[in-house]
């Protein structure tokens, strides 16, 4: 697996990150369970951004010590296409949690808790995810169409499954689940077990977060492949994958506010998936240029947020006294 960046900067993003996730527990434990507002999710939000754009320019500082500066602008505007596609496809994570959490009458106050185990499972998961696809790529060149094809047909079945309401009741995971596991009726605390009738059984918050697993699987599954379109390089893809990642939490309670005004917003998303998928089946026969797939992501998040904003349903007026 070959890569642009040298062993030290892979040590300090890996201690980046494991100080980040501390802090927030930190943060977490302290604040104990509380409903995030607005307020802070949009400051947390802008940290995390913010973290995010400083570490490209490390890295674009590290690859230009290197390779000079022609090298180290495609680099870094690997990594800011690779992060943007991302955050842009965690959107419809976040939704699916959204729809997981009202379902379940997750209360506020413990719905932060769950998205920080989420995001360190998810960590891991996408770390081994990634590493792996990368061996996959330099093994075998072919595995490429796969993923492209995959990422075609995901976009075209977004297209379709868009604007449709989820029946969370019969999700095959969800009833899996309850055969697996006896899980109370009612919420004990933020406690994943309690002890009903003589036995210690699930809580719904153990269940919430399994389901919140899963979906991440399977919003992995769709994402990676989308982000080895932009580059092959594992650091760049396992760098902007997780600093998205980190700022999930935040992101989450900003959304979920304002959620349905960018109803439209999964149409965008398939469109784009559509667009990255036909740049992987063209990979060997036209490689459409890192700044042309960002400014594509880009224009077609624009035009669907505008376009949601615009066409929203305007809630009824009251009548005047």
């Amino acid at each position: 697996m070959d890569t642009i960046a040298p062993l030290w900067l892979w040590i300090f993003f890996v201690c980046a990150v494991i100080a980040a996730l501390f802090v927030d527990f930190v943060v977490l434990r302290k604040q104990g369970a509380h409903s995030v507002t607005v307020k802070e999710a949009l400051n947390w939000s802008i940290v995390w951004v913010v973290l995010s754009f400083a570490f490209n320019g490390l890295f674009w500082w590290a690859v230009y010590q290197d390779h000079g500066a022609a090298l180290a602008n495609t680099k870094s505007m690997e990594f800011l296409t690779g992060y943007l596609i991302e955050k842009s496809l965690a959107v419809d994570n976040i939704f699916v949690f959204l729809m997981i959490f009202t379902y379940f009458a997750v209360p506020p106050e413990y719905q932060k808790r769950v998205l920080m185990i989420g995001i360190v499972g998810a960590i891991v998961l996408r770390t081994v995810m990634i590493l792996l696809g990368s061996w996959l790529i330099a093994e075998f060149h072919w595995v490429l169409y796969v993923f492209g094809a995959f990422l075609l047909l995901t976009g075209i079945k977004m297209w379709w499954a868009a604007g449709q309401e989820p029946d969370l009741e019969s999700n095959p995971a969800l009833k899996l689940l309850r055969k697996l596991m006896p899980v109370a009726k009612h919420f004990d605390g933020e406690k994943f077990f309690t002890v009903q009738n003589g036995k210690r059984i699930a809580t719904p918050l153990l269940l919430v977060i399994a389901l919140v697993g899963l979906t991440d699987v399977i919003f992995a599954v769709d994402s990676i492949p989308a982000i080895f379109a932009i580059t092959t390089d594992p650091f760049i893809v396992l760098t902007s994958n997780i600093f998205a990642i980190l700022g999930l939490r935040a992101m989450y309670f900003l959304l979920a506010a304002v959620a349905s005004k960018f109803h439209l917003l999964s149409y965008g998303l398939a469109v784009i998936l559509v667009f990255i998928g036909t740049k992987m089946l063209l990979i060997d026969v036209y490689k459409i240029p890192v700044l042309v797939s960002l400014g594509v992501v880009v224009a077609i998040l624009a035009v669907t947020m505008v376009l949601s904003v615009k066409t929203a349903p305007r809630l009824p007026q009251k009548a005047d006294a």
